[in-house]
C-alpha cells in the first residue's frame, strides 16, 4: 500500500486546491496516468502517477487546498522503490510531446494515455437572443453594402449586421477584418438579457488560487512602485494596412495576424533604444535585463494571467506572431503552466478587445513597464491641413518611477507611437 503525496507543482509553491479527481477507488492506474488536476496560485496542472497499482482511496476532497507532502491518494500494488525514487527527485514542470505536464522524477511512459481537459468553446447565441441591429436608418435610404459571399456568412455566424459597418475594402466594400473586429468588440454585450438576482441577499466568493495572487499582487505593485502613466494618440492607419498586407501574404496563411503583434514588435524596439524601461528595481540597484520576456496580460476564465514569450528579441515577425498565438490559446484553454507565468520583464495589456480606449495599468510585480493598447477606430485626424477618416488607437503605460524619470518615459512612449505610425520600418 502507497500514499501518493503532494508534490510541488514548480515555482517553489507551498500549496494547491484539489480542483478535480480523474480515478475513483477500484481504478487501475499506470504510470503516468493522470490521477487528479490541482489548481496552484498560477496555473492548473495534471498530476500523474508515479506507479501501477489500484486505487484504494481518495484522501481529500475536490475544493480543499492542502500543502505540498499532503497525502491525497492510497494506492495498493504500488512499486516502492518507483515511489521512493519519485519522492527523492525534485519535483517540476516540464513537457511531454503533447504539450501537457509532467512532473520531472515520473518519466514519459511509451504509449501511456492522460485524460485531458477539452478546450473551452464558446456557445454561439441564437439569432433570435441576438439584439436587433439599429432602427435609426429607414431600410429605403441605407446604402447597399458591399460584401462578397463568404464575408456574408461570416457576418451571420459571428451575429454582426453588415449594415452597421463602415468598409475598410478599396472599394468601400466590407472585409473580413471589419466583421472580425466588430464581433470581437460587441461580443462583450452580445447578450443584452440580465440574469434574476440568485438566491440570497449577499453572495460570499471566496479568495483563492489565481484571484488571491492577482489580489495581493496588485497591493504590493500599488504600494511599492510609484507609478506614472503617460498617453499619446496614434494615428494607426499604416498599422491596420500592414497587418492587411501580413494577412494576404503566404508566409502567415496559418497565423493570426493582429495590430498587437505590431505592437509587440514596436515594444521590443523600442526597449532596445530605451533600455531602462526593462529592468527591475531592487532597492539598491537597478537591474536592467538584456533580454525581453514579454508578457501578454490574458483575461482567461480562471481570471487575469500574464503569460510571457521568453526571449521575444530574438523571433522574428512571424516567429513573434507564432508565439502570440500559442500563448493566448494556451492561456484561454487553461494549460498555462508556471514557467510560462515567471520571470517576465515587461507587459502589454490590449484592453482595445474590449472597446476600451485607454487606461492605468498596474505594473506586473517585479518589472519597470507596462503598456496599454486601446481599441482602434475611426476618427477624424488632420492630414496635411485637411480633416479626414483615419484609423487611430491611444497608447498609455504605467512605470515605476524609482526605476526611470519621466524623459525615458516620453521618449519610450513616443517610439512606441512611431513604430504603430509606420510599421514598414520592422519589416525583416
Amino acid at each position: 500500500m502507497q500514499e501518493f503525496r503532494l508534490p510541488d507543482p514548480g515555482e517553489g509553491l507551498t500549496e494547491a486546491e484539489i480542483v478535480s479527481w480523474r480515478v475513483q477507488p477500484g481504478d487501475a492506474v499506470h504510470v503516468n496516468d493522470v490521477l487528479l488536476e490541482v489548481e496552484t496560485a498560477k496555473s492548473l496542472v495534471e498530476l500523474p502517477s508515479p506507479f501501477d497499482g489500484t486505487v484504494e482511496a481518495l484522501l481529500v476532497e475536490p475544493g480543499q487546498t492542502v500543502e505540498v507532502g499532503t497525502p491525497i491518494i492510497r494506492v495498493s500494488g504500488g512499486d516502492a522503490e518507483t515511489v521512493e525514487t519519485t519522492r527523492a527527485t525534485e519535483q517540476t514542470i516540464e513537457r511531454d510531446e503533447d504539450g501537457g505536464a509532467v512532473l520531472v522524477g515520473y518519466g514519459v511512459r511509451g504509449g501511456a494515455e492522460t485524460r485531458r481537459r477539452k478546450p473551452h468553446t464558446v456557445r454561439e447565441v441564437p439569432e433570435r437572443d441576438r439584439p436587433a441591429p439599429p432602427a435609426s436608418v429607414p431600410a429605403a435610404a441605407a446604402a447597399p453594402v458591399i460584401a462578397k459571399p463568404p464575408i456574408r456568412k461570416l457576418a451571420k455566424d459571428l451575429g454582426v449586421d453588415l449594415a452597421s459597418l463602415e468598409g475598410t475594402g478599396l472599394a468601400g466594400e466590407v472585409t473580413r477584418d471589419d466583421v472580425v473586429r466588430a464581433a470581437e468588440q460587441a461580443k462583450v454585450f452580445r447578450n443584452l438579457d440580465a440574469p434574476a438576482w440568485s438566491g440570497g441577499r449577499e453572495e460570499r466568493v471566496p479568495v483563492k488560487g489565481v484571484r488571491k495572487v492577482i489580489a495581493q499582487a496588485m497591493v504590493d505593485s500599488a504600494q511599492s512602485a510609484p507609478h506614472v502613466s503617460v498617453f499619446t494618440d496614434v494615428d494607426a492607419s499604416r498599422t491596420m494596412e500592414f497587418v492587411k498586407r501580413l494577412k494576404a501574404s503566404p508566409d502567415f496563411a496559418d497565423v493570426k495576424v493582429s495590430p498587437l503583434l505590431i505592437m509587440a514588435k514596436a515594444i521590443l524596439w523600442a526597449i532596445r533604444r530605451n533600455p531602462l524601461v526593462n529592468s527591475t528595481f531592487k532597492g539598491d540597484e537597478i537591474v536592467v535585463h538584456h533580454y525581453v520576456n514579454l508578457g501578454i496580460a490574458a483575461a482567461t476564465p480562471r481570471g487575469l494571467l500574464v503569460p510571457n514569450i521568453k526571449d521575444a528579441q530574438d523571433l522574428s515577425l512571424l516567429e513573434l506572431a507564432k508565439a502570440l498565438q500559442q500563448l493566448t490559446t494556451t492561456a484561454r484553454e487553461g494549460r498555462t503552466q508556471p514557467a510560462e507565468l515567471a520571470n517576465g520583464t515587461f507587459t502589454i495589456t490590449n484592453i482595445g478587445v474590449f472597446g476600451m480606449d485607454t487606461g492605468t495599468p498596474i505594473l506586473n510585480p517585479g518589472e519597470t513597464g507596462i503598456v496599454a493598447l486601446g481599441t482602434i477606430r475611426q476618427k477624424p485626424w488632420v492630414v496635411d491641413g485637411e480633416v479626414r477618416p483615419r484609423w487611430v488607437t491611444t497608447v498609455g503605460g504605467s512605470f515605476d518611477h524609482r526605476a526611470i524619470d519621466g524623459d525615458v518615459i516620453s521618449r519610450f512612449v513616443a517610439d512606441v507611437a512611431s513604430i504603430l505610425e509606420e510599421p514598414a520600418l520592422l519589416l525583416d
